[in-house]
């Protein structure tokens, strides 16, 4: 049976929409599942780092799952598990069993997105037909994220926060019924391989012992027994994460990709960019509605512009790479993200959007992915082809758990300056307002740091085919 490629294509983007529209759609839900669930100030931030923590420590297993199992059988259970997840955190009726389905979903992505993209590298030839089916892929994947502030929106103001996860449900289940239809079946491709499952467990589980040791800081204190004894066991597990993946004979993450100072200088910077846009997206959604009094439409509504910047950056990134070359325009990036958010970070409860919040949104929309694309794009170029897919996955991963950690950090040094501003007398909007701006100010010191990290980077100058083939690592 002869199947189309450009419906393959359909079935797969639309595959991976879905997966980043729920990094972004449940942020503007955030203060209605805090009010309904009744999270904690500290331990809301789960309902975001407990899936993207997840979905990065898992996405390089899903790839060699992929390459083990076969990607559509791989991309099909991927699927599966997002939708019933998604229905279980839409059902939930506590903060524990939210959190929970978020993870695990989080690991549904970690499948379908390595196995979705491996499909569609053999399903389009190199060349130009590649090139515009990876086109349309990055483009949906980005309009994902930024139409899911509107329709979080959208769902949270007409009906309830519930549907922002049951949503999803409905294009899952024609997902999973047309893949088999649509979509070729293609045979392993890595015989004698290992999953390297201890790899995945211990680098994940040595990650969420930070982060929880981190989050649990505010409230209890970072000298008591549960903070030190969860660092001490991340730091210890992420030890033992190191030690397997050097003696295993096809580890996760080969350790011979980070002695590329391209590479690692790469990771890095995905890696603090991605705490620099987690944490400003989840402290501005909770802003806008709990000290400005939006909706949670008006909320999303006002995010727009931010990503619309952030796809004109992206678009604009890569021609400039061929240009200038990729430190330059990483470094411009890095420069703009701190400016965005230093101004976001004087914005108050009152002032109008266009002079308080609308310059710092677009600034910071258009430098997250001006350095975002050339480090991508950085990474790949200076390793072997036969290791540009492990070296993408390595540092998407990287982008992934950056994000998880500092949302962890900067979420629990901005509700330690709300208490501290409320305990010292401020009324609850102004301690709100102080622990945004020490949160925001703290972001702004990620990307201080991505700044310096890209300072220290190999400046890299791509041919256009290069590039090219970076897009499809």
């Amino acid at each position: 049976m002869r199947r189309s490629p450009w419906a393959t294509l359909t079935v797969l983007a639309l595959a991976q929409f879905i997966v980043v529209l729920d990094v972004t759609i449940v942020n503007v839900a955030l203060p209605d599942i805090q009010s309904d669930l009744h999270f904690s100030t500290d331990s809301l931030q789960w309902v975001i780092s407990g899936y993207t923590l997840v979905f990065g420590g898992f996405l390089l297993l899903g790839g060699r799952a992929a390459d083990l199992l076969g990607a559509r059988r791989v991309f099909v259970a991927g699927l599966a598990l997002f939708g019933v997840t998604s229905l279980a955190g839409g059902l939930a009726q506590s903060s524990g069993l939210l959190v929970a389905a978020r993870a695990v979903q989080g690991l549904g992505g970690a499948l379908l997105s390595p196995a979705a993209l491996s499909i569609l590298t053999v399903t389009f030839e190199h060349g130009r037909r590649r090139n515009i089916a990876m086109g349309v892929w990055g483009g949906l994947a980005g309009l994902g994220g930024t139409l899911g502030v509107v329709a979080g929106g959208v769902l949270v103001d007409s009906f309830t926060w519930r549907w922002v996860f049951i949503v999803n449900v409905p294009i899952v289940i024609a997902l999973v019924a047309a893949t088999p239809l649509i979509v070729r079946h293609f045979p392993p491709r890595a015989e004698g391989r290992s999953f390297d499952l201890p790899g995945a467990l211990l680098g994940t589980g040595g990650l969420l012992a930070l982060v929880y040791g981190v989050v649990r800081a505010e409230p209890v204190g970072w000298a008591s027994a549960e903070v030190v004894g969860c660092l001490a066991g991340g730091v210890v597990m992420l030890a033992g994460f190191v030690v397997v993946e050097s003696r295993a004979e096809a580890p996760l993450v080969p350790l011979r990709l980070l002695r590329s100072r391209a590479l690692s200088t790469a990771g890095g910077a995905l890696a603090l960019d991605g705490a620099g846009f987690l944490s400003m997206f989840f402290l501005t959604a909770i802003f806008l509605q709990q000290v400005r009094h939006g909706s949670a439409l008006h909320a999303g509504v006002e995010f727009l512009p931010m990503g619309a910047a952030a796809i004109a950056g992206a678009g604009a990134a890569t021609p400039l790479v061929t240009r200038f070359g990729t430190r330059p325009v990483q470094m411009v990036g890095a420069v703009f993200g701190v400016v965005g958010l230093v101004l976001l970070a004087q914005a108050g409860a009152h002032g109008s959007y266009a002079g308080g919040l609308l310059p710092g949104l677009v600034l910071f929309g258009a430098g997250i992915t001006s350095l975002a694309v050339p480090a991508q794009i950085a990474a790949v170029v200076d390793v072997s082809h036969e290791e540009a897919g492990a070296a993408s996955g390595v540092v998407t991963a990287f982008n992934q758990v950056g994000g998880a950690l500092g949302l962890a950090i900067v979420s629990t040094l901005s509700t330690s300056k709300a208490n501290a501003e409320a305990a010292a007398g401020s009324s609850p909007t102004d301690a709100l307002v102080a622990g945004f701006h020490r949160g925001l100010l703290v972001a702004a010191g990620f990307m201080l740091l991505a700044l310096a990290t890209t300072l220290v980077a190999p400046r890299l100058s791509p041919a256009a085919e290069q590039i090219a083939d970076a897009a499809v690592a």
